[in-house]
């Protein structure tokens, strides 16, 4: 049995990525994250310890990152089905060299603010790049698939973390946050290159000629893309959920493991080690049971995890005790995408794909992240008041309950739509 599981993870992880877009894309992305990972987990302590950034300030940055991001993710769906999928990722990976720059310039926090710009104007090619990966991947292992993309990009997530909280440790924040951030510029030059050089257009064969009665009828076919069944409205609405409740804390976990439970930075990259290494795991296995037995379960079961263990990391008090919480969350998240992923993870993208027909995905995914920012965005300076005001543990608590509440909405409306039998 066991080595018929071992072969089945070997077929499918060749067959997905036997193809050059998901191969390219899974490998750049890696590359990206081997780099980010150093420094990301440790940026808001580095923000708070060396650009004099108060918690108020830390949730006005990350509500100016999602603000700006919305604006940019549903046009980006929309130009990814119109124009296709490849020019918009090439130059939305291009802009994403710029904002290291920026970063390693700053000498106070007002001065990243441009740099968060110019990385929320990047992220217009994320519809286009989730798109190309949900046109590449074959309908009775869209689960699977997914997985396996998943598990490849989080191997760096295994590596990276716990090498940049020795980094911190031995150098300081200031010169270990800021030779990640220049290592991250050299690499996504070079991502930027690959991905212009390699990946291939899905969206060719789709794509009519626009005729002059089309364009009269640009109206009429802009709420068609609209058009989409009642589960997919429902799955809006739990991410939107799961975006306010993940964002108000999200921005303020590494200050609260290192400054409130107190553990090291070395520490706390090992706990993003775990993370990154728990998600890497579960991905595949979590993607084929996802299309043997069905989204839904994967996804209910990530979206009560996810919030339980926010509420628990109230809980720890040492090292083994958020060490524990965390890799609990990472569970959920990699079952699901219920944590970092509010609307991704093998199950969620799979059932998306399910729902959305390929000349609407781009759109469809570019909406998801416009009204999961629109409302989430103030959920982090509604965390930082909360931290300040009352508690650095009533944000978790919240959270906890803005999570079990999408639980429920998902239970009750989301319907998965009937597939093919899965090969065995």
């Amino acid at each position: 049995m066991h080595d018929m599981t071992s072969k089945s993870y070997f077929r499918i992880t060749k067959d997905v990525f036997s193809n050059r877009n998901i191969l390219t894309i899974a490998l750049t992305t890696s590359a990206f994250t081997l780099m980010e990972q150093g420094w990301r987990p440790f940026w808001n302590l580095y923000l708070k310890t060396e650009l004099n950034a108060s918690i108020p300030a830390l949730g006005l940055l990350a509500m100016i990152q999602s603000s700006e991001r919305l604006l940019f993710q549903l046009p980006g769906g929309l130009l990814a089905d119109r124009f296709g999928r490849r020019k918009i990722i090439v130059y939305g990976t291009a802009l994403r060299i710029i904002p290291p720059l920026i970063f390693i310039l700053a000498a106070d926090w007002r001065h990243i603010i441009p740099g968060l710009l110019i990385n929320g104007a990047a992220s217009i090619y994320m519809p286009a790049y989730n798109a190309i990966i949900a046109d590449s991947l074959p309908e009775m292992q869209r689960g699977a698939g997914f997985g396996a993309f998943r598990m490849i990009i989080s191997i760096p997530r295994i590596v990276s973390p716990i090498i940049g909280g020795v980094v911190m440790d031995a150098l300081g924040y200031r010169k270990g946050v800021r030779v990640f951030l220049f290592l991250t510029v050299i690499v996504s030059i070079i991502v930027t290159v690959v991905r212009s050089r390699v990946i291939t257009e899905t969206l060719v064969d789709d794509k009519p000629k626009i005729t002059k009665e089309e364009k009269r009828g640009m109206r009429a076919s802009l709420a068609e893309k609209f058009n989409l069944p009642r589960s997919m409205w429902i799955m809006v609405v739990v991410a939107v959920m799961g975006s306010f409740g993940v964002r108000m804390v999200r921005e303020f976990l590494p200050i609260y493991a290192v400054e409130v439970v107190g553990i090291t930075n070395t520490q706390l990259g090992l706990v993003q080690t775990t993370v990154g290494l728990i998600t890497a795991a579960m991905a595949l296995p979590g993607g084929m049971f996802a299309d043997r037995y069905g989204r839904k379960p994967l996804i209910l079961a990530s979206r009560i995890i996810t919030p339980l263990t926010m509420g628990a990391i109230t809980l720890t008090y040492n090292f083994p005790t958020y060490y524990l919480a965390r890799s609990l969350s990472s569970v959920g998240d990699a079952l699901g995408g219920g944590a970092n992923n509010f609307a991704g993870g093998p199950a969620w993208d799979a059932l998306v794909t399910d729902l959305v027909e390929k000349s609407k995905r781009g759109t469809v995914m570019g909406t998801i992240g416009t009204v999961t920012g629109i409302f989430g965005a103030p959920s982090s300076i509604v965390g930082a008041w909360l931290w300040q005001t009352y508690s650095p543990n009533l944000p978790f608590q919240l959270s906890m309950v803005f999570g079990l509440i999408g639980a429920g909405i998902f239970a009750l409306g989301v319907k998965e739509p009937k597939r093919k039998k899965t090969l065995d």
